[in-house]
């Protein structure tokens, strides 16, 4: 098993900057796929950008160019660094460990305990 602890939400500005940590304990994160999951009021947990366990990323097309995934492994921490920040970005975000490649949550096993990320217009 492995356990995720996230940090670096808050609240930003349009146009603004933030990085998401996703630190893992018990287990090395090379083990795992690595997805970011965000959810606004009222909708479904949305799947947004993942680090896949080859090292290859994913991004969808609303925040593809505006997130980037970054992973050290001295620390054992993923980043999602958040760029262009929008008010349609405004959401709790979650990070999350599978094993196997997959957009849908309910395949990911591990979960960080989410973090707000609210962009003010």
């Amino acid at each position: 098993q492995v356990e995720l602890v996230q940090s670096g939400g808050g609240l930003v500005q349009t146009g603004d900057s933030l990085r998401l940590s996703c630190a893992a304990s018990g287990r090395t994160l090379n083990s795992y796929h690595v997805g970011w999951f965000r959810q606004a009021p009222g909708k479904n947990r949305e799947f947004i950008s993942a680090l896949w366990r080859d090292g290859t990323t994913l991004h969808v097309d609303s925040v593809k160019g505006r997130f980037t995934i970054s992973k050290e492994n001295a620390n054992n921490t993923v980043y999602l660094q958040m760029g262009s920040l929008k008010p349609e970005d405004t959401a709790v975000y979650y990070c999350a460990a599978g094993t196997v490649i997959s957009i849908l949550p309910g395949r990911y096993a591990y979960w960080g305990q989410g973090t707000q990320v609210t962009v003010s217009s």
